[in-house]
């Protein structure tokens, strides 16, 4: 079996370090919003290191802030993070036969949106070590942004860490209005999904409904939708 060599190793470190920059930045904010409902440092950061998804943690900590239940929490994530099966999926493709289902499972614990990009448009075939490269230094910088915005969260004035709060606010919109310019049923499904969230914020008996499932109903609904009205042309080769 081929895991590579050294040399890839150092390739796939190199290659993330501009995922590990921008790691650190938005970990940052995930690690000021734990701060807030009262997580320590330690807990901040295993939940990073066990999670690895952004939207994942940062939907979850308002299930924990009010102690939701397990139930809940799993759903979310499963709904959340379903498309790292997808990404799985495409990514095992270039992955020689003879990789072994142990590395499959080591290099499926860092599929993301970013590192994802990096492996799928990498020439030639995928080797574990150099999987292994790109993980470790992106995962890194995920951890150690999350360590210093929880520990910034406990030391600096309230006043300054609700500002930087603000942070995660800006990098859904930095992610989502590029993407609205240039497709109408991308902006549809934005404008749908803050509607309906506004229903189940202020309707009788639908605002009753918990953060977490509404997210939840959300999701579901309006990606269906979607899926039926609007769905994605395979490219004809």
């Amino acid at each position: 079996m081929k895991k590579g060599t050294f040399r890839d190793f150092l390739l796939g470190c190199q290659s993330a370090i501009p995922i590990c920059l921008g790691y650190i930045a938005v970990s940052f904010a995930f690690g000021i919003e734990s701060s807030k409902i009262g997580m320590t440092p330690f807990q901040a950061a295993m939940t990073s290191l066990l999670n690895v998804t952004s939207a994942g943690q940062f939907s979850a900590l308002e299930v924990i802030a009010r102690n939701g239940s397990f139930v809940e929490l799993a759903i979310l994530q499963f709904i959340i993070n379903l498309r790292y099966m997808l990404m799985s999926t495409a990514l095992s493709q270039k992955l020689g036969a003879d990789v072994n289902t142990l590395h499959r499972m080591g290099i499926s614990y860092g599929v993301t949106d970013e590192i994802f990009a990096v492996s799928i448009f990498k020439k030639g075939p995928l080797y574990p070590l150099f999987s292994y490269g790109l993980i470790i230094t992106s995962v890194f910088g995920w951890v150690l942004g999350t360590i210093l915005g929880s520990v910034a969260g406990q030391i600096l004035p309230q006043i300054f860490i609700s500002s930087l709060g603000l942070a995660i606010y800006g990098m859904f919109i930095a992610i989502i209005i590029p993407e609205t310019r240039v497709s109408k049923a991308i902006a549809a499904v934005v404008i749908s999904s803050m509607a309906m969230s506004c229903v189940f914020t202020y309707a009788p008996y639908l605002k009753m409904i918990s953060a977490g499932f509404r997210i939840i109903i959300v999701t579901v609904v309006v990606a269906a939708v979607a899926a039926i009205v609007a769905p994605v042309r395979e490219e004809k080769a």
